[in-house]
Parts: structure tokens; C-alpha cells; sequence
């Protein structure tokens, strides 16, 4: 199948489904279900079959790389939301993102302290996303026609974007953009606009959890692309990543039940 086609077909496909699964079970799973690689594992995909599996594995490090730079825009999503309005915190957030990616182009460590690196920023922006969001109550209004278009294009655009650009910017740039957070910063906004500030920082909440998985996705993809091939390197991560989400959904829900149980004085 022709990559344009695939890249058509696949990026809209994929952010339908996790608006719908938001929809369905709330904003925290919306959240948890786009730290998928739904975005970043396509473009490396993507480079592998254009630009060869060394080119993807270097992109793969740089987005394992740009795994730091996605704590940043959440951390400061959440805390300027419960002051500003939606657009207010995503240029916040955006600005936070692009910082980090600045200084990470000229950072370089072994990949297994980066790894570590990442699961630790992870963890810590998880604990430091702002607790007491029941203050904040939350609007439910009915999201318009266009909402779940609008979604599909813009997630379309970024994937047609930054392949396009890849040969131009190089694998490491590339690799650390490619973790920008479009489907989450979608699912934020909209939540943020429609049920308010609770729910974009329950969306938020939900991504760091599943952040874990996407850090091993491509730790294994920037180790297997080259010895192993496209096929069995995106098999091994995969696996990984849905391994690894598995037990975040399990945490994600102990999290949300303690949250239900009546405190007892």
C-alpha cells in the first residue's frame, strides 16, 4: 500500500477511536489511550519503509529522547489551567515542550540512563499534576458535529507534516518532534472546553500513565530496527507497549476507585 494512503487511512482511524473511547469511558482513559505511540510510532514506521531502518532507529532514540520533553507540557498544562483558559494553557504548555526540545537536541546520554531519565521524569510529573481538580467543577455540554473531524484532520496534517519534513530536519529533530503531544493536546483542549479544567487534567493525568509504555516502544525500536528488521523490531515494541499499558490501566483504575471510596473520619 502507497505510505500516503497508509498515512490517510491510518492517523484519522486511530484518533477517532481514542475521542470515541474518551467519550465512552471518561477522560482519564482518553488520555491514558494516546500515549500509544498513535502519532510518533507511525512517523517511525513511516521513515523506516522511506528513509531506511537506520534513519528510523536514530529517529526512534530521538523520540525516546523527546519522551522528557512531554512531562514538561503537562506539568504546566495542568497548573496554568486552573487559572487560564484552554488556550492560555496550551501555549504554556507548547512553549514548555519546545524548551525542552531545545536543550535536548544537544543533549546526548547512553540509552539507558535516557530510559531511566524518562521513567523517573515520568513518574514525578505524574505525582506533581495538580490533586484537588474536584474544586474545579466540570461542565457536560454536548460536543459539536465538527469536533471528531476536526480531531482527525489535525492529527492527519501533523503526520503528512513531519514525514515530509524529515529528510530536511534530520532523525534526531525529527525524532524529538515527533512526540509533540497533537492527540493529547486535542483531547486536553476539548475536555478543557467542554467539561473544564478537572477533566483536561484528568486527560493528562491519564497520559503520563501511559507514557511508560511509550518510552519502551521505542527504547526497543532503537535498539532492534537496525539487527532486527522493521517487521520483528515494531513486533518485540508492540508488545511491550501494550504489556506495559496493560499494568498502567490496571494502576489507572486502583487510582480512580481509591478516588471513589468514601473517607472515613
Amino acid at each position: 500500500m502507497d505510505t500516503l494512503l497508509l498515512k490517510l487511512l491510518l492517523t484519522p482511524t486511530l484518533i477517532g477511536l481514542a475521542s470515541l473511547a474518551g467519550r465512552r469511558w471518561g477522560p482519564s482513559v482518553s488520555g491514558w489511550l494516546v500515549a500509544l505511540p498513535l502519532t510518533s510510532g507511525p512517523v517511525t514506521f513511516f521513515l523506516a519503509l522511506s528513509h531506511g531502518t537506520a534513519f528510523a532507529a536514530a529517529a526512534a532514540l530521538g523520540t525516546l529522547t523527546g519522551t522528557l520533553s512531554q512531562p514538561a507540557f503537562c506539568l504546566t498544562y495542568g497548573w496554568v489551567a486552573l487559572r487560564c483558559n484552554w488556550l492560555v494553557a496550551f501555549l504554556a504548555g507548547v512553549l514548555a515542550f519546545a524548551a525542552c526540545t531545545v536543550v535536548l537536541q544537544y543533549l546526548t546520554l547512553p540509552l539507558p540512563l535516557l530510559f531511566l531519565a524518562a521513567i523517573v521524569a515520568l513518574a514525578l510529573a505524574f505525582l506533581l499534576l495538580p490533586k484537588d481538580t474536584a474544586t474545579f467543577a466540570a461542565k457536560t455540554i454536548s460536543p459539536p458535529r465538527w469536533d471528531l473531524p476536526a480531531r482527525m484532520v489535525l492529527a492527519t496534517a501533523f503526520i503528512l507534516l513531519l514525514t515530509g519534513l524529515a529528510s530536511t530536519l534530520g532523525p534526531r529533530l525529527t525524532g524529538l518532534l515527533a512526540p509533540f503531544p497533537l492527540y493529547v493536546s486535542i483531547l486536553t483542549i476539548f475536555a478543557h472546553r467542554l467539561q473544564g479544567a478537572a477533566s483536561a487534567i484528568n486527560v493528562l493525568r491519564g497520559l503520563l500513565l501511559g507514557l511508560f509504555g511509550f518510552a519502551s516502544f521505542f527504547l526497543l525500536l532503537s535498539l532492534l530496527l537496525e539487527p532486527a528488521g522493521i517487521a520483528l523490531a515494531f513486533l518485540a515494541a508492540i508488545a511491550a507497549a501494550l504489556a506495559l499499558q496493560g499494568i498502567s490501566l490496571w494502576a489507572m483504575q486502583r487510582i480512580m476507585r481509591a478516588k471513589e471510596k468514601p473517607s472515613v473520619l
